[in-house]
């Protein structure tokens, strides 16, 4: 697929950017304020009677990526979902198909809102949980590697979202009995081995498991999935996600009446 409108893209861009930044008091501060809590109460009351045994590092350090993970993967969601419902909610959403933009390109470019909404609250948690537990960064590139691949798929994950759901009730359904549960059971707070038998099959079956482990590795350097496997599972999501949602859109799937 080739690019042919560029600056349309930026704008499409900058229009979704723009959007949640005017509105930071519900978009990027809320996941801060909830990360300072997680880390007072989990990190530093809890999580001093914590002991891993054999893995080197403390529970707060352990929660951090998780933390980043976690917030990274709800503000994606909840940015591309929200924009593009309610562009169907008000049936704006057809300046856009009626826009010079191939599908591709309209996906570009309602992802750029999710990706910079990740990152910028991905860097927040990072920088808060900085001053309670200072971090260096222990793989830079293989951290960026996760958040990008993390926030493009939950990005694709709230546009399909988006389409499928006819009110704002459908569309809390799939974080609420879907997303939570799977990030919650992937290893933000715990390692799996600590789990029940059950539960720890099911958390190797769960995805999520690996873009959390991915994302702990790139920051502490620690990991208790292969990090190969994990890059592997978050590169075929996001890329597998991105082209249906892409097929969802050329074939207007709940977009033209």
């Amino acid at each position: 697929m080739i690019i042919h409108n560029p600056e349309g893209i930026l704008a499409l861009s900058k229009r979704e950017i723009m959007r949640f930044l005017s509105v930071a008091t519900q978009t990027i501060f809320p996941p801060l304020i909830s990360s300072t809590l997680f880390i007072c109460i989990f990190g530093l009351a809890i999580g001093r009677r914590i002991d891993f045994g054999d893995i080197n590092i403390t529970y707060l350090s352990f929660i951090i990526p998780g933390l980043m993970a976690m917030h990274l993967i709800s503000s994606a969601y909840e940015n591309v979902s929200a924009s593009l419902f309610i562009a169907r909610w008000h049936n704006h959403v057809q300046e856009l198909l009626l826009s010079p933009l191939s599908y591709f390109e309209m996906v570009l470019g309602l992802l750029a809102g999710g990706v910079a909404r990740g990152l910028i609250v991905t860097c927040g948690v990072y920088g808060i949980a900085s001053l309670f537990n200072p971090m260096s960064i222990a793989h830079p590139l293989v951290l960026l590697y996760f958040i990008v691949v993390i926030a493009v798929f939950f990005s694709c994950v709230g546009m399909i979202a988006a389409l499928w759901a006819e009110d704002f009730n459908m569309l809390t359904l799939w974080n609420t009995y879907f997303i939570l549960p799977l990030v919650f059971l992937g290893g933000v707070f715990h390692p799996i081995r600590i789990l029940p038998k059950a539960f720890q099959v099911f958390s190797k079956f769960n995805p999520l498991f690996y873009l959390v482990s991915g994302v702990r590795y790139g920051l502490a350097g620690w990991s208790e999935a292969s990090v190969a496997l994990s890059a592997a599972v978050g590169g075929g999501l996001a890329l597998g996600f991105f082209f249906f949602t892409v097929y969802l859109f050329r074939i207007g799937y709940k977009l033209r009446t």
